[in-house]
């Protein structure tokens, strides 16, 4: 059309050079600048180019088309096809001009057109610059469009057009454009895909099967492999990978081609080449790198369930990549990374898992030379993938706490792989794998697996003093996570790594002894563990060897263990050299931790040597390691002038070995280091406590800094008294000397008065010293009622705080100019005193605290005081205590200035004040209740005072008491506390463990009232907050598949037992979801059905389960399995069983019916089986109910097609039903008659189930001999016959068999299964709920909050059920599984897309015509023209243009060219129509059309059922052909038959008449295409 319209344009003007002028003239369009193009391209092509038409043409070129260029910068929509032919012209124009005139257009684009005109330019006129005279030219432009193209923004035409014909024009620019590339330094990350860009550009030339100069060879530079190397494994974008893969295949291709021997140079002196290709083993290299490709390709999809099937493939890469001969790489391993990499990297996480996984796998099949480049990757990429939390969860069907396979698979792999390195190398290995670990913050689960890796790693001796550093690091890492068993299981095995790989000639135990105090004892590294143990051993075989550190002095005997802590505890306790005078802060506690802790280790490592023969040598090692802080300690109470410094780390030294001494576990028992150890310091209790004594009282106490130390003796003195009554409290012990001066002193002091005077720091620390004395006795008290301050010296006590203003504040000290003075804290911050009141608020806030520590331990003690009229309060003595409404409100004040960490006691208080004020005073009480829940609900995230704070909270609201007076005025007090009570349950579903507090206490406090004694009566309340007890019943939320995770390795380490000494140290504080229905479940069990109170709450609570049952069945939520409301259901009913034994006849009548609802209701099979077992239980021990039972199969079978079953299983349990019954013939005959209805049922499964009860009461009948039923033997035998020699359709005698073989009518006894154990464990487990719902009975056992009922003998089943595994009747047909695609070897065939490859540029631009970008793609294009402008809907268009565009069709014709952008079109046809030409050719204009292309030699085929219409079987398609295909409804018009040349018809076998369009289209279109690719198979031939 194009070339008409051109010879018609010249044609009708003779003169070529007037009509150039004429097309330059007038404004300047798109199709003015199309029209020039086409014109001067036919004058070109004519070769017309003389005289007085070369000059037109440069003055067109000058004149008109660089200006226009100038004026068109790519903008608009007209931009692209006003600048694509403008630069066409500009070609045609240099050619016909000559030389010169490219030559001055490409100065021109280089010195001033914008960027997008000056790339089109420079792209069109390169090929018509010269070789040799143009040279200089040539590398000025290849330089510029590769520097351009290395800027990241190049514009699109650059690798497209530019490159490309820059390198085709000649040598020098691709030599320049090759050197410029080589020369830009090693590519960033960043500067990958802009490499790539040009590398794909100049692929034709640089990956060329022509002969040419080495140096232009792409295939031998290093930096060309790497490059794509990193465009495979680091790109981010699917363009810069599809050019990588590009690359890499033509590169195949052309070694293939040129059947020559090449090499590339190593990445490095060692190891096999990047590249290399050998005609030897062309077949081999072959494969590898077509599996290779192949693997690219496919891993693009991110599709699990087609690169799975893939994933051999990897496998045979390794094979051919080493030799068999000496076991050496053949290939560079870096190629196997990037596959890794990219699998790793994926958006997919199950990909990459699939990945990890199969990379950790690698030694378990083969044995892999060693390569640098493999440690790199395993240090580099691997640890990165290794950091993602979800690749650890468990399997499909692995049971919980079984541990996570890829960490298992981890350990293995770590453990061979390490095993078969270099020893020069495994030390750097392993240090940098260590140091990688502590480059990064972890998740608890990643940072938990790798340390347990490491820590199963074979002895060797790895790591040295930087190696132990390194662990330190990796340490700090576990801290911040915070989950806490996690993260003392991570500090075991990394203290386990320490021993397993560190070489103690290398490390001093100066450096040990600092990783170990890094542990945190209180997490991991406790006393008496069998961690501890193996530390003891480890340090015992080794203490000899260890380098000799700066501590042990000079001699080369002293490098024992036993003298180096000697000589730490002498440093430790002498006076620190750096002392300054007596106002120095408190020295750091580490010093004290390390120190204490290497003393035990020491003495206990002495104690592992003599065994049992010489215990008297250990307790010598101890004396002899603690003498020199005796001697100190024994010096304290006469040795005034005694270093404050060597004081307090005394102290604190005595602290931490207190702490630490007692072992953990069954190992605590009988302790002989523990004892001698307290012993001896019991030996100098009296000087401790007289020089404490004289450190509160005696105003020694001067400064802010001195508060911290009133700390430390408050603790000294509290471990003293400890002790003191664990060896037992004797009259005239040391403790009991000091309390009585110490509480007169402390009450001295506070009674001062403050003389009007402005207070000075010294007196007001000395008050706050004596307030926080008085609170540590109190508190002393409380925990040891030994202490007897009942005596008559109390009473002044008593007296003073009673008399104590509330919340009298310790005032600001006046300014006193000091000098400025910074020093390290405990805590590590840093304390900067520049005047006396420096953080005076912190002091302020302690001193209430301890206010009202003082008042707690008055109110409990004194509570009966309380006087219960006006009148009595005249003659009272302790305000605080006898004005109860004062006090409370005093301690809603204190609550709004309070720090989190310090309204414990003021809980307290409340808890004691409110009960007495409920009655009077409910709006107080409920304000206390708010703003009390208000500090609550604000804590929720601070780990630290969260669970203390919450635990007092419930103890104040929920206590006893409280409740009691609560729900007997049904007031606001009541709503309120429901209120709060709903608020926590809610809060429980963010937070896991607040419930557990909740139900527990309230469990605990009723179970003491119903004990008996004072609060017998409490327990009648309990009916009035049932709901708490029914919401713990149903408990338990669907967790994220992160918080079941860390529940899964939770788990797995706790089953790991005392192998993990984290499960000893740290207390189980039983916060998991099921501890709360365990908590109510074991109160339920201790109920008495005989009590009237127990009776009506368990009636009353069984009538809201059953309220919950309906309420979840009416629920629109979605009802599938394992969902919420599935659990919901399932959890109603095993607590309905619970409570089964305490329903009398009586209840029962008014719930019977709501019972056998619930059999009608739609449930999963879990909930049946409960709903059928306690059927079976009522009808068994309540007889009466049977004719209601009866009734239930009496409605019609459209209503009982689903729940008949429910029914028809009870009947087959008749057996335990009829027990009871004396009279059993006329239930037998009724349950036969029944069944033998049923047996007729047209419902498959509900002929099954009767079947299955009429074997079992005929079975029953015989049994029982009873001669009644004889007349009914030849029908039953005859069915039973049947049914065992059932051959029907399907799958009808397995089925039959299957349900027989069922748990429940094989193995299951409804009583003697009735136990927790099965309602808990076993049945959830059998009838397939998730394992999340399984309670195991150790559970129950380990949960010592609440007793068991030693009177009740069911808590273990009494048959095999346990013991089953599920079975799969209630299974669903699983088909495929992934264990079928892991069996498989390698996959004989694997999806695989069809990527063109014989393209040069990938990106190729979208602005160019379809047949060049088709060439460009190396794409076959056909003479074929699709004509569908008749057809309507745009999916059949969508679907027509992408069967077009994939067998090469020329054009396809639509009605109108809108219907590309309707989203249908675009749907079907998946961006086919940017690679295929559509022309617009409206339905009136078909028939000219069709004129026109028979014109052109075209043969117009009409795809239509007419009475001479062609067999397509039968037809033979020209090579030009045109199929006009018709509209849907109407197929094709009359007049438009006429047209055609030949109409084809799809021959049919079936009854419909026709087929879709699209259809019938893709079958010709296919058939055309065919023919042709045989037509020119045959010519090759």
């Amino acid at each position: 059309m194009e070339r008409v319209l051109a010879d018609a344009l010249l044609a009708q003007s003779r003169e070529p050079c007037a009509l150039l002028g004429a097309l330059c003239g007038g404004e300047a369009s798109a199709e003015r600048a199309e029209t020039l193009r086409l014109v001067l391209q036919q004058l070109e092509e004519r070769g017309v180019g003389a005289g007085a038409l070369t000059e037109a043409a440069h003055e067109v070129a000058k004149g008109h088309l660089v200006p226009l260029l100038h004026a068109s910068p790519g903008g608009g929509s007209a931009g692209p096809r006003v600048l694509r032919a403008a630069s066409a012209a500009l070609r045609s124009c240099a050619r016909l001009a000559g030389p010169e005139l490219a030559v001055a257009l490409a100065e021109d684009a280089l010195r001033g057109l914008p960027a997008v005109p000056a790339v089109e330019l420079l792209a069109a006129v390169a090929p018509c610059l010269r070789a040799l005279e143009d040279a200089p030219l040539l590398r000025r432009l290849a330089r510029a469009s590769v520097e351009l193209a290395l800027a990241g923004d190049a514009p699109p035409a650059v690798g497209a057009r530019l490159l490309p014909a820059l390198a085709q024009s000649a040598e020098p620019a691709l030599r320049e454009a090759w050197d410029t590339l080589g020369s830009s330094g090693p590519g960033a990350e960043g500067r990958t895909g802009p490499e790539l860009l040009v590398l794909s550009a100049l692929a034709e030339k640089l990956l060329s099967a022509r002969a040419r100069h080495e140096d232009l060879d792409a295939r031998l530079r290093g930096r060309f492999w790497r490059t794509v190397q990193a465009g495979l494994g680091h790109a981010q974008d699917a363009l810069t990978r599809k050019r990588a893969r590009y690359l890499l295949q033509r590169a195949v291709q052309v070694s293939a081609e040129l059947a020559m021997d090449c090499a590339c140079g190593p990445q490095d002196t060692m190891g096999p080449s990047l590249f290399w290709w050998s005609e030897k083993k062309k077949d081999e290299l072959l494969k590898f790198w077509e599996n290779y490709i192949l693997i690219m390709e496919v891993l693009e999809g991110n599709q699990i369930h087609v690169i799975k099937p893939v994933l051999p493939k990897l496998n045979s890469l390794f094979e051919y990549a080493v030799s068999e001969e000496n076991g050496s790489w053949l290939l560079h391993p870096s190629w196997h990374m990037c596959i890794y990499k990219r699998m790793f990297e994926s958006e997919n996480k199950i990909l990459t898992k699939e990945g990890v996984i199969h990379f950790l796998e690698l030694y378990e099949v083969k044995s892999l030379p060693y390569s640098p480049e493999l440690s790199e990757f395993i240090t580099g990429p691997l640890m990165d993938a290794l950091s993602e939390s979800c690749l650890y969860s468990r399997f499909p069907g692995q049971l919980l706490g079984s541990g996570s396979p890829l960490g298992l698979k981890l350990q293995k792999f770590l453990v061979t792989y390490v095993s078969l390195l270099p020893e020069e190398t495994k030390s750097q290995f392993l240090l940098k794998f260590i140091q990688r670990m502590a480059d990064r913050h972890w998740c608890a689960v990643p940072i938990l697996f790798l340390s347990k890796a490491l820590a199963g790693l074979h002895r060797c001796k790895a790591l040295g003093g930087e190696g132990l550093l390194a662990l330190r690091d990796v340490l700090q890492c576990t801290m911040i996570t915070h989950q806490v068993l996690l993260r003392g299981a991570a500090q075991c095995y990394l203290l386990q790594t320490a021993m397993r790989l560190v070489d103690v000639e290398k490390v001093s135990l100066s450096d040990v002894s600092a990783f170990l105090v890094s542990l945190r004892q209180e997490e991991s590294l406790g006393r008496g563990t069998v961690l501890w143990t193996e530390l003891c051993d480890w340090l015992g075989v080794n203490e000899r060897y260890f380098r000799q550190s700066s501590i042990s002095g000079s001699d080369g005997h002293e490098t024992s263990l036993n003298a180096y802590v000697k000589k730490l505890v002498q440093e430790f306790v002498k006076s620190p050299g750096w002392e300054t005078g007596e106002s120095g802060f408190m020295p750091d506690w580490l010093e004290a931790r390390l120190t204490s802790l290497m003393v035990l280790l020491a003495v206990d490592v002495e104690g592992m040597k003599t065994q049992f023969s010489e215990k008297q040598r250990t307790q010598n090692v101890l004396r002899i390691f603690l003498d020199p802080l005796l001697d100190a300690l024994g010096k304290l109470g006469t040795n005034a002038y005694m270093p404050l410094l060597r004081t307090d780390r005394c102290l604190q030294l005595l602290v931490r070995l207190l702490h630490s001494c007692v072992p953990r576990g069954s190992s605590g028992q009988d302790d002989e280091v523990s004892t001698v150890l307290q012993a001896s310091i019991m030996s100098v209790a009296d000087s401790v406590s007289q020089f404490v004594l004289r450190r509160l009282t005696m105003n020694e106490l001067q400064s802010v800094a001195d508060l911290d130390r009133c700390q430390l003796y408050l603790k000294v003195l509290a471990e003293l008294t400890n002790l003191q009554v664990k060896l037992g409290w004797k009259a005239g012990n040391p403790i009991s000397r000091v309390i009585p001066p110490l509480k007169n002193a402390c009450i001295h002091h506070l009674q001062e008065a403050e003389d009007g005077q402005e207070p000075i720091l010294g007196h007001q620390v000395q008050r706050a010293v004596s307030m926080a004395t008085l609170a540590a006795l109190c508190e002393a008290v409380d925990q040891h009622p030994v202490l007897q301050l009942d005596s008559p010296d109390a009473e002044p006590m008593i007296r003073f705080l009673s008399t104590l203003p509330l919340n009298q504040m310790l005032q600001k000290p006046r300014s006193e100019e000091q000098n400025s003075c910074v020093h390290p804290l405990e805590n590590g911050s840093v304390f900067e005193e520049s005047s006396s009141s420096q953080g005076w608020g912190k002091i302020v806030a302690q001193y209430l605290h301890d206010q009202w520590v003082c008042l707690s331990f008055l109110l409990r003690k004194c509570c009966p005081r309380i006087p219960a009229t006006d009148s009595d309060m005249l003659e009272c003595f302790f305000p605080a205590v006898e004005m109860p409404v004062q006090t409370l409100q005093s301690a809603l004040d204190v609550l709004t200035v309070l720090p989190a960490g310090r309204i414990l006691p003021v809980f307290r208080c409340m808890e004691v004040l409110v009960p007495q004020l409920l009655t009077s005073e409910e709006s107080l009480c409920v304000e206390s209740f708010d703003m009390a829940w208000k500090i609550i609900s604000s804590l929720s995230n601070t780990q630290l005072t969260f669970w203390p704070n919450l635990k007092a909270f419930v103890h104040f609201v929920f206590n006893n008491e409280i409740l009691s007076i609560a729900a007997k005025l049904k007031g606001q007090g009541y709503f309120k506390i429901k209120e709060i009570m709903c608020k926590i349950i809610e809060m429980s579903s963010m937070k896991t463990g607040v419930f557990n507090i909740l139900i527990c206490h309230c469990c605990q406090s009723w179970i003491a009232a119903a004990s008996g004694g004072s609060h017998s009566g409490l327990f009648s309340n309990a009916k009035d907050y049932s709901e708490l007890v029914l919401e713990a019943c149903v408990f338990g939320t669907v967790f994220r598949r992160d918080q079941r995770l860390i529940q899964d390795v939770q788990t797995f380490i706790e089953n790991l037992g005392q192998d993990c000494a984290a499960n000893i140290v740290i207390e189980n504080t039983k916060r998991e979801d099921y501890y709360v229905r365990i908590c109510a479940v074991k109160f339920l069990c201790l109920l008495d059905g005989s009590d009237i109170s127990h009776r009506l709450f368990i009636e009353d609570l069984a009538l809201k389960l059953l309220d919950k049952d309906e309420s979840a069945s009416r629920s629109r939520t979605r009802y599938h399995e394992n969902s919420l409301q599935h659990r919901v259901k399932n959890r109603v009913w095993q607590t309905l069983l619970v409570l089964f034994p305490r329903f009398d006849q009586n209840f029962l009548n008014g719930i019977i019916d709501k019972i056998f609802h619930a059999g009608f209701t739609n449930n999963q099979a879990s909930i049946k089986y409960f709903i059928e077992w306690i059927i079976i239980l009522i009808l068994h021990k309540f007889p009466q109910f049977l004719p209601k039972f009866w009734d239930c199969f009496s409605y019609g079978e459209e209503k009982l097609k689903t729940s008949i079953c429910t029914f028809l299983s009870v009947l087959s349990h008749l057996d335990i039903i009829i027990q009871n019954i004396p009279e059993k013939r006329l239930v037998l005959r009724q349950a036969l008659t029944i069944a033998l209805q049923w047996c007729l049922s047209h419902n498959f499964s509900v002929r099954l189930y009767a079947l299955v009860a009429l074997k079992k009461a005929w079975h029953l009948c015989k049994a029982l001999q009873f001669e009644e039923c004889d007349a009914w033997t030849t029908v039953i035998e005859c069915s039973l016959s049947q049914a065992e020699s059932m051959h029907g359709a399907g799958n009808a005698r397995k089925n039959w068999q299957r349900i027989q073989d069922h748990f429940f009518f094989s193995t299951f006894h409804p009583l003697k299964d009735y136990c927790l154990e099965t309602i808990f464990y076993t049945l959830p487990r059998l009838s397939g709920i998730t394992e999340e719902e399984w309670i195991a009975l150790d559970k129950f056992s380990s949960f010592i909050d609440i007793p068991s009922n030693e009177g009740s003998q069911w808590y273990l089943s009494g048959t095999a059920l346990g013991e089953l595994s599920p079975g799969d009747w209630s299974q669903q047909d699983r088909g495929y599984t992934l264990g079928e695609a892991e069996s498989q070897s390698e996959w004989a065939d694997v999806q695989k897309k069809i990527i063109p490859w014989g393209h040069k540029a990938l990106e190729s631009d979208l602005e160019l015509m379809f047949q060049d970008r088709a060439a460009k793609l190396g794409k076959s294009i056909s003479r074929l023209i699709v004509v569908a402008s008749l057809i309507d809907k745009p999916t059949n268009l969508g679907g027509l243009c992408r069967t077009c565009e994939v067998f090469g069709a020329a054009v396809l014709v639509v009605g109108s060219l809108q219907c590309v952008s309707d989203r249908q079109f675009q749907h079907l046809s998946v961006s086919a129509e940017q690679w295929l030409p559509l022309v617009e050719v409206r339905p009136a204009q078909l028939t000219d059309y069709l004129q026109q292309k028979k014109a052109e030699g075209y043969t117009v085929i009409g795809v239509e059922q007419t009475a001479q219409s062609s067999d397509l079987a039968q037809y033979r398609f020209p090579e030009k052909s045109l199929l006009l295909l018709g509209n849907e409804r109407e197929g094709i018009p009359a007049n438009l038959i006429q047209q055609l040349d030949v109409c084809v018809e799809i021959p049919q076998q079936g009854i419909i008449r026709s087929l879709n369009v699209h259809v019938s289209g893709a079958l010709l279109i296919w058939e055309y295409t065919r023919q042709q690719l045989l037509g020119c198979s045959g010519l090759a031939s």
